[in-house]
């Protein structure tokens, strides 16, 4: 696997994490649990901000 690719790969992986959490916020709302719906969504907050570090580093090697 290239450098490239390595960093895309982490690049989808950290972002379906934060997809994980957002899925498991939306549930505990609908099952108005409100307390475990802040823990996923200050968990998926915490998923996106790497996801976007990652992404910012995927892309500018790519476009070098």
């Amino acid at each position: 696997m290239s450098n490239a690719s390595g960093l895309h790969t982490q690049t989808a992986l950290d972002h379906e994490a934060a997809a994980k959490h957002h899925h498991k916020a939306a549930e505990c709302h609908d099952q108005n649990k409100v307390s475990d719906a802040k823990a996923s969504s200050k968990s998926a907050m915490g998923c996106c901000n790497s996801a976007h570090k990652s992404t910012a580093t995927a892309c500018q090697h790519t476009a070098k």
